[in-house]
């Protein structure tokens, strides 16, 4: 009984230390159930339609006023603007009302008649990657497209209309986007940004509350009680006020954010709640440890908070994995968001099954245990430090 009550002691002060702090509230609480919805509002459309581009047309032919035509009726292009020469195309580019420009040299019916290759020049706006995206597809597509026109008619002189289809594409296919059918932004970034939000925000309320107790009990970890001195008994408490409530927001993220703005959800809820488990434990454990490094509420702000777009790019999910270097390979894997980001956008977007998320899961019960054994260690050098004090006090 006694070990029942250290932990419900434990559970009520960590409760009132969250309660009575606006910033741990915001943490815990708000940012986890806003910001989802505000990352999925922002990129709600998916993709970018109609980017403006302009046009330097050098060569003004039928030829290549069909190419414009032809990219102008694409959905994500829109013919803005006609310029004279690419300096007036800069500057409409510098001026914000095109992101791109599409230049068609002199020559560019000359070399296709005397059967040489030709080129179009296709100019971007880096400044957003989604704008390049758009105009080198379309552009792209519209080049492969008129080539195949432009072939049938010439080596196929006398053919049918529909000898020169067969010609311009003998074998038919189709293109099927594989778990993002739409293509967009918010299908492919935002499960993995989830999944980060509810590790950020665990570590920076774990790191808050531990700083605000080091501030008002002069720089001790633990309060200076009896039940502190149980490090079992101050794991569980702690845990028992965190894993319930990220668990809620996990299934929150999961069902509502997924199904209010459309997003790919193929997995089953079963093998979700059971991967989330590991990784809400091991972010729990591991928040435990790296508040020992806190000894202002402040201090987590700035330790962690840099992170978050690192830990998205390291682990793979916005950037290949392949292309990681092995050194930054094996810091990813100090961080559960690492496994997690993965599993979890194979099981909520391509309906993978536990078992096929096996490694992932496998890595988050390996850190849960670490960190679990870290945390044990950190807490039970803290409370026989207490305890020492307390002895040498009676002892005086």
């Amino acid at each position: 009984m006694r070990f029942l009550s250290d932990i419900y002691k434990v559970w009520s002060f960590e409760f009132r230390n969250i309660l009575r702090d606006s910033g741990v509230i915001l943490f815990a609480l708000i940012v986890p159930l806003a910001y989802p919805l505000l990352y999925a509002f922002i990129y709600n459309n998916e993709t970018i339609r109609e980017v403006p581009v302009a046009v330097v047309d050098e060569a003004d032919s039928q030829l290549s006023r069909r190419f414009v035509r032809m990219l102008d009726a694409t959905a994500d292009v829109k013919v803005a603007a006609r310029a004279l020469s690419m300096e007036e195309a800069e500057e409409l580019n510098r001026t914000g009302m095109t992101y791109g420009t599409i230049r068609i040299p002199a020559e560019f019916d000359k070399q296709l008649a005397r059967g040489e290759q030709t080129t179009i020049g296709v100019y971007a706006d880096m400044a957003g990657m989604l704008y390049y995206k758009a105009l080198m597809l379309s552009s792209t597509n519209v080049s492969l497209e008129l080539n195949k026109e432009i072939k049938a008619e010439r080596f196929y002189t006398g053919a049918t209309d529909r000898q020169l289809e067969i010609a311009a594409q003998p074998v038919e296919y189709f293109d099927v986007a594989l778990f993002n059918p739409k293509g967009g932004f918010a299908a492919f970034l935002l499960p993995a940004v989830l999944m980060l939000i509810l590790q950020q925000t665990l570590m920076l309320s774990i790191g808050m509350t531990g700083g605000e107790t080091r501030e008002r009990y002069a720089g001790r970890v633990l309060p200076p009680r009896p039940e502190f001195d149980n490090t079992l008994a101050v794991l569980l408490g702690k845990t028992l006020i965190y894993f319930p409530l990220y668990m809620i927001e996990a299934l929150y993220m999961f069902y509502f954010v997924s199904d209010l703005f459309t997003l790919p959800m193929l997995g089953s809820v079963v093998d979700y709640v059971l991967f989330m488990i590991p990784y809400i434990l091991s972010c729990i454990f591991m928040a435990i440890t790296f508040s020992s490094f806190i000894f202002r509420r402040e201090d987590c702000i700035m330790l962690y908070v840099f992170m978050s777009l690192p830990l998205l790019f390291i682990s793979g999910i916005s950037w290949p994995g392949t292309a990681v270097p092995e050194f930054w390979k094996v810091v990813s894997w100090i961080f559960p968001s690492t496994f997690a980001l993965n599993g979890y956008v194979r099981i909520h977007s391509m309906g993978a099954t536990l078992s096929q998320v096996e490694p992932e899961f496998i890595g988050l019960w390996v850190q849960t245990i670490v960190y679990m054994v870290f945390a044990a260690i950190f807490y039970h050098k803290v409370a026989r430090k207490a305890e020492s004090e307390r002895l040498a006090t009676e002892d005086k």
